[in-house]
């Protein structure tokens, strides 16, 4: 098995079987200690199953998770050990939020005071005594990390987070996970989607099918797949020539006629070009689009049909412009030839046209 030394949580080999399915083969990565670590996959990659595996909530089929080097089941303080978000709606409608945490206050051993201290943490200090039924769905997601937060954890395991909240909660909870890192504490998040959670994390671990595809920090992967200098010149060929013979051979000539050039900036560009008598009408920065490199890595898994293929057309009966069946109605259109206003049609006698 993988051995990662010092790491906060580690899975080593792990695999699940449910079945005739399995949702995890054979998953070893590391989570190192004072990051933010995102773990990405789609839907149904077995993101949630490693978490439940990695907590003790899921027996592994084969393999161990491990917290702080050693199964969470035998840690002496398990809320001061792990923090954990798997799910934010198993709260009971009825109970207000302050009632809600007090129930884990004392079911882990911290005084009641702790409830109202992390319910103002997460922004709900004003609806500590709200009945959770009629939180929204952002509301239940602060509610369930306050849950998380009240013994003062090591490590926080939060499964989708940012679910739910808007723009602004996003930005909190963001700031707030690169605080709770920077303190030497411990953060791993999953997500499906990696750009709401680029600006997050400074580690990866991606998953497809429930198996690893990159483990790594976001500026490894970044340098796998590095940005281009797009450039609008007056000889593409002739510029593509020059910059070989300087030793950027990875340019590529793009279908508008400009040439992407890898490996290099566009100060660097232009002296070249300028040497070669080549002129330089306009360059563009291409950054590496992280989301894409995601899909790519986790393309396969329930593919869809490419929407070129889309079976669907219009309903029967359909035309271009006005439905069919709709139109002015029977005996309505222009009056005809020689017609005539009624008898004394017009304005009334002394009509001046009205007030002004």
């Amino acid at each position: 098995m993988t051995s990662y030394p010092g790491a906060a949580l580690e899975a080593q080999a792990l695999t699940k079987q449910f079945g005739t399915v399995r949702a995890v083969s054979d998953l070893s990565f590391a989570v190192p200690r004072g990051t933010v670590t995102g773990f990405l996959g789609p839907n149904g990659s077995g993101k949630t199953t490693t978490l439940r595996m990695l907590l003790g909530l899921v027996a592994p089929t084969s393999g161990v998770g491990l917290v702080n080097s050693l199964p969470f089941r035998t840690a002496a303080h398990p809320a001061h050990a792990v923090g954990a978000v798997l799910d934010s709606l198993s709260l009971h409608p009825k109970r207000s939020a302050a009632h809600h945490l007090k129930i884990y206050t004392a079911a882990i051993g911290v005084p009641d005071s702790r409830a109202l201290d992390v319910l103002q943490l997460v922004g709900l200090g004003d609806a500590a005594n709200r009945a959770a039924g009629g939180f929204s769905l952002g509301m239940r997601q602060r509610l369930t990390l306050a849950t998380a937060l009240l013994g003062d954890p090591e490590i926080l395991v939060l499964d989708e987070p940012a679910n739910g909240l808007d723009p602004e909660g996003i930005a909190w909870l963001r700031d707030f996970l690169k605080a709770f890192a920077a303190s030497g504490r411990t953060v791993l998040i999953s997500s499906h989607i990696l750009r709401e959670i680029e600006q997050t994390v400074d580690h990866l671990v991606i998953v497809s099918a429930g198996t690893l595809k990159y483990q790594g920090s976001i500026a490894q992967l970044r340098s796998t797949h590095p940005s281009r200098v797009l450039v609008a010149a007056s000889d593409p060929a002739k510029l593509a020539i020059a910059l070989a013979s300087n030793g950027l051979t990875d340019s590529q000539l793009m279908p508008d006629g400009r040439i992407g050039v890898a490996g290099s900036d566009a100060a660097t560009i232009a002296r070249i070009a300028a040497d070669a008598e080549v002129t330089v009408f306009g360059t563009t920065s291409e950054h590496v689009d992280l989301e894409q490199v995601f899909l790519s890595m986790t393309a396969g898994q329930y593919a869809a049909a490419p929407v070129s293929q889309n079976p669907y057309g219009p309903p029967p009966g359909y035309q271009q412009g006005y439905q069919q069946g709709y139109g002015p109605p029977p005996g309505y259109g222009p009056p005809p030839q020689n017609y005539a206003p009624p008898q004394n049609y017009g304005p009334p006698q002394n009509w001046n046209g009205g007030p002004r």
